[in-house]
C-alpha cells in the first residue's frame, strides 16, 4: 500500500505556475490524500490559482486577512496540519511555502513521526528547509518539467519580507560528505550503496537535488567527482574512492600519460613535478619510498632520464 500525503499550499507565498511539478514530484512519494490551498480568494493576486484547482482537485480554504501585518493563511494551514495528525492516517505531509511561518510545524510534524517534504522558491529561509526532512526548490521542478525560461522568472508574491536567496551546498561540499560517508562505512567494514548516499546527502542538505547540478540521476553526477568511484554488480550500486583502485596506480599511470604525450623529446622533470602536484596536491615522494623526485621517476622501467645540460628531461621508450 502506498504512503498517504497530505499536501497544504500557502497561496500567498507559491505562484500557481508551480502546481503541475509539484503534484508530479509529490507523486514519486505515495498517494496524495488532501489536497488544500490556503489563502484570501478574495484579492486579485490569488486569481492564477483559481483555474488550478478545478483542474487538480485541489479544495480552497478562504482565510480574509481581518488585521494589516498578520497572516490569517498561516494559522490555519497550522490547525487544519495539527488536526490531520491527529485524526488522519498519514504517513506524511507536503508543506508548500517559500516564507519560515512554518518551521516550528515542520519540526512539530516531524517529533510526531511523521515526513515531512517541503517546497518553496529559492528565496526560502533557510531554518525552514532545514525543517524538512526533504526540501524541494520549485524553480528546478519548473526547470524540469521544460517549462520556458522566461517564465521562470514570474514574479513572485514576497509580501514585503526579505528575499535573501539561499545559497545550495557546492560540489566541493558535495563530494567531501560522500568521501565522509564511505570513509565512515569502510572503518565498519561496510560498502557504501548508491541509495544511502542519496539518503545521507539529503538529511545533511535537505534542499539537495542533483537537478540543481545539471543532471537527472545521482550516479551521473557522481561519477563527475574525481574522489569517486562507482561500482555496479547487476542492479547493485555501490560507491567507493578512487583510492581504493590504488592511488599508486593512478600516478603511475598519469606519469606515463604526461611523458608519452610529449613525443620523443619528453618532459622536463620540473614541469612533470608541476603537473603532478596539480593533479594530486598531496603528493609526496617519500609516500612512494623514495628522497628524491629524480630516483623516483628513475624508477620506472619504460622511462629514461636525459641530462641536456641545462635540465634533465623523462622521456617514454617503452615503444622502442
Amino acid at each position: 500500500m502506498e504512503d498517504r500525503f497530505a499536501l497544504l499550499i500557502d497561496a500567498d507565498n507559491v505562484s500557481a505556475k508551480y502546481i503541475k511539478p509539484i503534484l508530479d514530484e509529490l507523486s514519486k512519494y505515495g498517494n496524495v490524500t488532501y489536497k488544500r490551498i490556503y489563502g484570501d480568494w478574495t484579492k486579485t493576486n490569488n486569481a492564477s490559482w483559481k483555474e488550478e484547482l478545478l483542474q487538480n482537485s485541489i479544495t480552497p480554504i478562504q482565510q480574509f486577512s481581518y488585521t494589516h501585518g498578520k497572516n490569517a493563511t498561516d494559522s490555519a494551514m497550522i490547525i487544519d496540519a495539527m488536526d490531520m495528525l491527529y485524526t488522519s492516517e498519514l504517513e506524511g505531509f507536503c508543506l508548500v511555502s517559500s516564507d519560515s511561518d512554518f518551521t516550528k510545524l515542520a519540526s512539530r510534524l516531524r517529533e510526531s513521526g511523521k515526513m515531512v517534504i517541503g517546497m518553496g522558491e529559492d528565496k526560502t529561509p533557510s531554518p525552514f528547509r532545514k525543517a524538512c526532512d526533504i526540501f524541494t526548490v520549485l524553480e528546478l521542478l519548473l526547470e524540469d518539467n521544460t517549462m520556458e525560461k522566461d517564465e521562470q522568472q514570474a514574479a513572485s508574491h514576497s509580501h514585503g519580507k526579505e528575499t535573501k536567496k539561499v545559497t545550495a551546498a557546492t560540489r566541493e561540499q558535495i563530494e567531501e560528505a560522500v568521501v565522509k560517508i564511505i570513509t565512515e562505512n569502510q572503518n565498519d567494514d561496510r560498502e557504501t550503496g548508491l541509495g544511502e548516499v542519496g539518503s545521507r546527502l539529503v538529511k545533511l542538505y535537505p534542499d539537495f537535488d542533483v537537478r540543481r547540478y545539471g543532471y537527472s540521476l545521482l550516479s551521473k553526477f557522481l561519477e563527475t567527482f574525481p574522489k569517486l568511484k562507482l561500482i555496479q554488480e547487476g542492479t547493485k550500486v555501490s560507491v567507493t574512492l578512487y583510492e581504493d583502485r590504488s592511488k599508486k596506480e593512478m600516478l603511475e599511470e598519469y606519469i606515463i600519460q604526461q611523458i608519452q604525450s610529449n613525443g620523443r623529446f619528453g618532459i622536463s622533470l620540473g614541469s612533470l613535478g608541476n603537473r603532478i602536484r596539480l593533479k594530486f596536491g598531496d603528493f609526496k615522494v617519500r609516500d612512494y619510498g623514495f628522497s628524491q623526485f629524480k630516483q623516483y621517476i628513475q624508477s620506472f622501467p619504460d622511462v629514461e632520464l636525459v641530462d641536456d645540460g641545462e635540465r634533465t628531461r623523462a622521456v617514454y621508450t617503452g615503444g622502442k
